[in-house]
């Protein structure tokens, strides 16, 4: 009963929860790895959220507090254009994007935390494509984030 309680004033679409359990449980390796450096802010004092659901996408990663999404990606991501949906949808609802391989996160965890880090601090503040970094950048002023009504026409 109470359990039914609590699912009647959640403000998440039905099955959300689930799904990013789901998600969270069925992740790779890479993704395992780099929640130990995220998580309980460990990674400057950042709090990250591990499957966070935005609007009909699920991030990887995100820090709330600075408007940053982390994906981990695997070789089968290269060029998709379900991933540039997603990232286009989530640059216009105000987060900066940061993309990076798996392979990298398995092999150079430290350099991957650095370049989170930059984000997150702001040191990143224009858009990278290069063969095994993507950063969609948002700049963080109420201005340049959209209203509802922007995103519906």
């Amino acid at each position: 009963m109470r359990e039914a309680a609590h699912q009647t004033r959640s403000r998440r679409k039905t099955g959300t929860t689930q799904r990013a359990r789901n998600l969270r449980q069925a992740g790779n390796q890479a993704e395992a790895l780099l929640w130990l450096e995220l998580k309980a802010r460990k990674l400057g004092g950042h709090s990250f959220t591990r499957q966070l659901s935005i609007g009909p996408f699920f991030a990887d990663f995100a820090c709330r507090e600075n408007w940053v999404v982390v994906e981990v990606d695997g070789s089968q991501h290269a060029n998709s254009s379900h991933d540039r949906r997603r990232d286009d949808f989530m640059h216009a609802q105000g987060y900066s994007i940061l993309r990076l391989w798996s392979h990298d996160v398995l092999e150079h965890r430290s350099s991957v935390c650095e370049t989170i880090l930059a984000a997150l601090d702001g040191r990143l503040t224009e858009n990278i494509a290069v063969s095994d970094l993507r950063f969609v950048f948002t700049p963080r002023s109420l201005d340049s984030i959209p209203s509802k009504t922007d995103l519906s026409s």
